[in-house]
């Protein structure tokens, strides 16, 4: 059994000794189950939910909010924020008066046992490169000064400069570094209207926490950051299509074009682009051109949660399809992005429709991500499950065992390049 943590208005986290801590699935509030709970692990942190009154199993089996501790003192739920290579199985448990969306954070649940902090999450993948000891080292700035020298003129460089220092972002950083996957962002327009978009929000949700580029970059600029990267760095990948931008694959004419010149001068690394899925001529343009991999992003495999979340402007769920079959046909390795909620991935219908999907489309990879977005909100746009369901863990263990081919983890990887 677990303990309930919560924390005063200075954000001192304490625990509660008359209480048990509770999380949430879907819309069920539930005791935290050991099988899918671990020690807090290394790169994690705690957050106050702002506003958020705990909910909390007393010792006779009730459950409550729990809205004062010792002295009568008002106390607020705690989550944890949790390391790349871990997945939420449990949101924090809380109600909260304050109808403005909370930030953009995904919200692991959280108790206290043996004396350690526990997080409602199962690790999904190795974390080794994308650890947080490896970024924003103090040389950073030195390095981004000095590739802004290199480059004086390119923009993509001085939008990557920006996310590497002030949004902390690990692509942009490895761009910095030389190594690994290395985002080259590309365009500024997009869609789809995504609920939990990082980059562009609407007024009454809660702020977006990056700028997006407000550019579309030259094919000489693409090539200038993107060759290096290929030919110097470890385990080597450019990606389009990051946090700060829109839908990459509508920049297909500078992207394809970008790709036919790179390859001309490089063979070395892979080539990759995080999209949605939805522009198939766009995509048709760059895998033909000879992009190694996409990575698709979506939230499920039923049309209607599908539009619920990405509110898509100009294609449907029948594009999304479309451009993974052509991209399959052409020997392009394909992941999907799939956004991860709890109360929602696992369920039955969900999951079962997931993997005929994955099963048809010959879906090479599944990489797990946990849905940053205010449990509340996406319930206004989409049902979430009101009744036990399989758990992130049964739900991962099916994937596995039901496509055995299938990749499953958390990050994109270094594919064998393709003949074309």
């Amino acid at each position: 059994m677990f303990q309930l943590l919560y924390a005063d208005d200075k954000g001192r986290m304490y625990e509660h000794t008359d209480y048990q801590a509770v999380g949430r699935s879907g819309n069920i509030f539930t005791e935290l189950d050991e099988t899918e709970t671990i020690v807090m692990p290394e790169g994690a942190g705690l957050v106050l939910i702002p506003g958020g009154v705990p909910v909390g199993v007393n010792r006779q089996g009730d459950f409550g909010l729990v809205d004062k501790g010792p002295g009568g003192r008002r106390i607020f739920a705690v989550g944890a924020l949790l390391p790349q290579g871990y997945t939420r199985t449990m949101i924090p448990a809380y109600q909260r008066a304050d109808e403005s969306p909370l930030p953009l954070f995904g919200y692991a649940a959280v108790g206290w046992k043996n004396g350690a902090i526990h997080v409602a999450a199962i690790q999904t993948d190795d974390d080794v490169k994308w650890n947080p000891i490896h970024y924003s080292a103090p040389e950073l700035d030195k390095s981004v000064k000095k590739a802004f020298r290199r480059f004086p003129e390119n923009r993509i460089i001085r939008q990557l400069g920006q996310c590497a220092t002030r949004y902390r972002c690990f692509t942009a950083q490895n761009i910095f570094y030389g190594r690994w996957e290395g985002g080259i962002p590309v365009s500024p327009n997009c869609n789809a209207a995504c609920l939990g978009c990082i980059s562009l929000q609407p007024a009454e949700c809660c702020p977006s926490p990056q700028t997006r580029i407000d550019f579309t970059p030259t094919v000489d600029e693409i090539i200038e950051l993107s060759v290096p990267h290929l030919n110097q760095a470890d385990d080597a990948i450019i990606s389009f299509g990051q946090g700060c931008e829109g839908e990459p694959a509508l920049a297909a004419p500078v992207v394809s074009e970008a790709i036919r010149q790179i390859r001309s001068q490089t063979k070395s690394g892979t080539i990759n682009m995080n999209t949605n899925g939805g522009y198939t001529a766009g995509i048709r343009a760059v895998c033909s051109a000879g992009i190694d991999s996409l990575r698709v992003s979506t939230i499920s495999a039923l049309e209607t949660t599908y539009n619920g979340y990405y509110n898509p402007r100009g294609y449907n769920w029948s594009d999304v399809c479309a451009s993974i079959a052509f991209a399959r046909d052409n020997g392009v390795f394909v992941s999907l992005n799939l956004l991860t909620f709890p109360g929602l991935t696992d369920t039955p219908e969900e999951t079962e429709a997931l993997v005929k999907f994955i099963q048809r489309m010959d879906i090479n990879m599944v990489q797990i991500r946990n849905l940053n977005i205010d449990p509340d909100y996406l319930g206004q746009k989409i049902v979430l499950s009101g009744q036990e369901n399989l758990g992130i863990g049964s739900f991962i263990d099916i994937l596995k065992n039901e496509i055995p081919n299938l990749a499953v983890g958390n990050y994109s990887q270094p594919v064998k390049r393709r003949n074309l």
